[in-house]
C-alpha cells in the first residue's frame, strides 16, 4: 500500500467536528496520522467539508493547516472541497444544530474552489471538486474556479446519495470526457499519484466502460428507497 484517503478531515477545528461529528477522530489525531503516514513513504489526498455550521475562517484555517502539512511532508496528492449534503443528513434534517445550513450555493461554491487553488498555490498542484455533489454543470463551471481533476468515473456511489445527493452514481469516460471538452479543456486519464496515462487530444473510440449498461452496476439509490434496508434516526 503507498497511499490513503485524506478523508473524515471534515473541518480541522475541535469545537466545529464536536458539534457536527461527535466521537470522530480529533484535528490532533488526524494530523497526527495524516503525517505519520506522508513520513513513511504514504501518500494521501485531503478533503474538507463546508457548507453546514462553519465560518469562512473555519474554512480558512482549515486549508491553512492542509497547507503547513504539505509545506512539511509533500505527501497530499490533491485537495477536495465536499459541500455538505444536507437532505439526508440527521444533523440538518432533525434541527440538531441552531444555524446548520443547507450546503453552500453556487457562488460559495465557486469561492471556495478559487480561494483553495489560491491558498495552496505551488503547494498542491490538484484541486479535484465532488461532480456527485454538484453536479454536472457546476464541475465544469469549477474547471474555471481553480479545480483541475473532475474526479472519478464512481460506480454505485453510496456516501452523497446515502445524504440526499441527486446527481447520480456513475458517470462512464466518455461522459466525463465531454463534459470536459465542453469547457474547452483536454481530458486526461491519470493514476491515484496523478501520473498522466494517458491524453484525449481527440475522442477515441469507445471503450468497455462505455458500453456496459447502468443496470450491470446495481443501483445504491434504488436500495435505499427499500424500507426494510432505511435506517431511521430515532431523535
Amino acid at each position: 500500500m503507498d497511499t490513503i484517503p485524506g478523508t473524515s478531515a471534515e473541518i480541522l477545528d475541535q469545537k466545529m467536528r464536536d458539534k457536527i461529528s461527535p466521537g470522530r477522530i480529533s484535528v490532533k489525531d488526524w494530523i497526527k496520522v495524516i503525517k505519520t503516514a506522508h513520513k513513511i513513504g504514504i501518500r494521501s489526498t485531503s478533503t474538507m467539508m463546508y457548507g453546514h455550521m462553519e465560518s469562512y475562517v473555519d474554512r480558512a484555517n482549515h486549508i491553512g493547516i492542509i497547507r503547513k502539512i504539505q509545506k512539511e511532508t509533500g505527501g497530499f496528492t490533491e485537495f477536495v472541497p465536499l459541500n455538505f449534503v444536507h437532505t439526508e443528513a440527521p444533523m440538518y434534517k432533525h434541527g440538531l444544530h441552531k444555524g446548520i445550513q443547507p450546503g453552500a450555493d453556487s457562488d460559495d461554491i465557486m469561492l471556495t474552489h478559487a480561494v483553495s487553488r489560491i491558498m495552496l498555490n505551488n503547494c498542491i498542484d490538484n484541486i479535484q471538486m465532488s461532480w456527485v455533489k454538484t453536479g454536472e454543470k457546476m464541475s465544469q463551471r469549477l474547471l474555471k474556479c481553480g479545480a483541475n481533476d473532475f474526479g472519478g468515473t464512481l460506480i454505485n456511489e453510496s456516501i452523497s446519495t446515502a445524504a440526499g445527493s441527486q446527481h447520480g452514481q456513475l458517470l462512464k469516460p466518455k461522459q466525463i470526457r465531454r463534459l470536459v471538452r465542453d469547457v474547452g479543456r483536454i481530458p486526461a486519464e491519470r493514476n491515484t499519484t496523478y501520473k498522466i496515462l494517458r491524453t484525449f487530444e481527440n475522442e477515441p473510440k469507445e471503450e468497455d466502460l462505455d458500453n456496459v449498461d447502468d443496470s450491470k452496476f446495481g443501483s445504491y439509490f434504488d436500495l435505499i428507497k427499500i424500507k426494510k434496508f432505511r435506517y431511521e434516526n430515532p431523535r
